[in-house]
């Protein structure tokens, strides 16, 4: 275990505190509360948005205690709204390598993050545009399952939809080939709207092309169209079949979507949702083991 006591934890410390004396409550989707004496976030408020306990986040701000993860630091950026630069500057003030885009730690847009706040009783989710679930609230958690915790070439889910028959437990059977077609012909978009030079793409396609005989009939169709919306039917491990309208908001490059589910018109969908807040996602744990 690395521990931290040196000017950069130092002012790592000093760097949180002020980041969390600059939003209020209402940033973030919690309340204010009677008796706040200060504008800004209280510390175990920080600690409840990034996962982490009240003593360990205290620790930080003093510059002390323990070395924080990559997915610590990931975690404070998104609670404390940080911007691109900032989650970067605290990246290197931790002695930790800056992620590269597109991975499970990468930055979120804070306005993705603020609109996502605002949806709690919506499932929403923020991915890549190559599959990678940044950010889910807890109704997306509910209904898909957490899709966060995959590092490496699984982070994307059509990494994961090809290679692991697992991951198609998501949706029936019967919808296998339309996900299928439509995954590839999203990838083969958002693969060309990158950069020349981008390795990310280039190397899950390549692997694909290698390890995935219907990825690579599919690819040698050259289909090509980004999922803007949908109509899904999710199997969900307790509720049966939930059908969908799966809506996208893209970032300005194209890089990041906020997704979010609606009942579809003409079905059971919008009973099954609330009935799935109220179960949460015990059901789903419950249901897994």
């Amino acid at each position: 275990m690395v521990h931290m006591g040196s000017a950069k934890y130092t002012e790592l410390g000093a760097f949180l505190r002020s980041r969390r004396d600059r939003i209020r409550p209402a940033d973030v989707g919690l309340p204010a509360g009677p008796r706040r004496r200060v504008p800004g976030l209280r510390r175990e408020e920080v600690a409840q948005l990034a996962g982490a306990s009240v003593d360990y986040y205290n620790e930080l701000e003093r510059g002390a205690g323990s070395q924080p993860s990559e997915q610590m630091i990931a975690a404070l950026a998104r609670a404390l709204r940080l911007t691109a630069d900032e989650r970067d500057y605290l990246y290197r003030l931790a002695d930790r390598p800056v992620p590269a885009p597109g991975t499970a730690a990468s930055h979120v847009h804070p306005g993705m993050l603020d609109l996502l706040q605002r949806m709690p009783s919506t499932p929403a989710q923020v991915i890549t545009d190559l599959h990678v679930t940044l950010v889910q609230n807890s109704l997306a958690v509910a209904l898909l399952g957490d899709q966060s915790g995959f590092r490496g070439p699984r982070a994307s889910f059509v990494h994961r939809w090809f290679t692991e028959p697992e991951a198609r437990l998501l949706y029936p059977e019967a919808d296998h080939a339309t996900q299928s077609r439509a995954f590839v012909a999203d990838l083969r978009a958002a693969a060309a709207r990158r950069d020349a030079k981008d390795i990310e793409a280039a190397s899950l396609i390549r692997t694909l092309l290698q390890v995935s005989p219907e990825f690579a009939a599919l690819w040698a169709d050259h289909d090509v169209a980004f999922r803007r919306d949908d109509r899904k039917r999710i199997q969900h491990p307790a509720l049966g079949v939930v059908e969908v309208n799966c809506l996208n908001l893209f970032s300005e490059d194209g890089r990041q979507r906020l997704l979010w589910f609606t009942p579809a018109l003409g079905t059971d969908s919008a009973d099954l949702l609330d009935l799935l807040a109220v179960l949460g996602t015990q059901d789903v744990v419950d249901s897994a083991t």
